[in-house]
């Protein structure tokens, strides 16, 4: 046993010190501004640890918080995240109701949580809100306006989200606005939509993190995607560490982004 603790410490030092040598490389370079989150593999992390898919999503709702703290300490000032897909309505309700009692203490925790106030976090909630329960709309709005003058860190919760329903809810907006006669068909650009998207006009991620191994983006921000750097890694959501955040944002940093020139 003594041996085995001595290993683990020289390895837990060889991994601070790589940590720490990323994270300076890493600020010599531009960091991403908005970095998007796909957080997958709660369950399987579960299964994996022969525990119960409830404690899965409350290993990955306090691995988000670490993932947060980490974000903004390198200097990210956007992140994005996706907690709950339309798609996963059709999930056992037991489920969906345990998520969504955890979504809604997430969000009345945030309150109280000093590191909101301190790093002044802005917090919304983004998706097709009347789906969900009036706990969770009630508990984020309360977190979106205590925090809505906070203006250095920006946090945006996918809750009830997909991308093609966002894209659809924009038009039918616009249909209406045009239809009334106070929008112009003529004058519908990139920019007009992106006004009537949940996201508004933030800037679009610079970079997209999917845990788990899948590789695809499952109906997330696929508007404002559209050039975003992809990265995928194969470690379940509860799993995710520092370094894996370090090793995605130098990735991006390697790679050219041209725009479609």
């Amino acid at each position: 046993m003594a041996k085995q603790g001595f290993f683990s410490s020289v390895l837990s030092g060889i991994r601070e010190r790589y940590e720490q040598s990323l994270l300076e490389d890493i600020k010599k370079d531009p960091l991403p501004r908005h970095v998007a989150v796909i957080m997958d593999g709660n369950r399987r992390f579960a299964r994996q640890l022969n525990v119960s898919s409830d404690k899965g999503h409350l290993l990955g709702k306090e691995r988000l918080e670490e993932f947060l703290d980490w974000a903004y300490d390198i200097g990210i000032k956007i992140v994005t995240v996706y907690a709950f897909s339309t798609e996963n309505f059709k999930r056992d309700s037991s489920e969906i109701e345990y998520l969504m009692n955890l979504y809604a203490n997430s969000f009345n925790d945030l309150v109280r949580d000093e590191r909101i106030t301190k790093n002044r976090i802005r917090v919304r909630l983004i998706g097709k809100t009347e789906l969900l329960p009036e706990a969770v709309r009630l508990a984020a709005s309360r977190a979106e306006e205590y925090t809505k003058n906070f203006d250095k860190y920006l946090l945006n919760v996918a809750i009830a989200y997909g991308g093609r329903e966002e894209i659809l809810d924009a038009i039918k907006s616009i249909s209406k606005e045009v239809k009334k006669g106070t929008l112009n068909p003529e004058d519908i650009d990139e920019k007009l939509i992106e006004r009537y998207l949940y996201t508004g006009e933030i800037d679009d991620p610079d970079l997209v993190i999917r845990t788990s191994g899948e590789e695809r983006i499952s109906n997330f921000l696929l508007w404002q995607s559209a050039y975003s750097e992809l990265y995928f890694t194969d470690v379940y959501w509860p799993d995710i560490t520092k370094l894996d955040l370090l090793k995605a944002v130098r990735d991006y940093q390697k790679r050219q982004r041209r725009y479609g020139k």
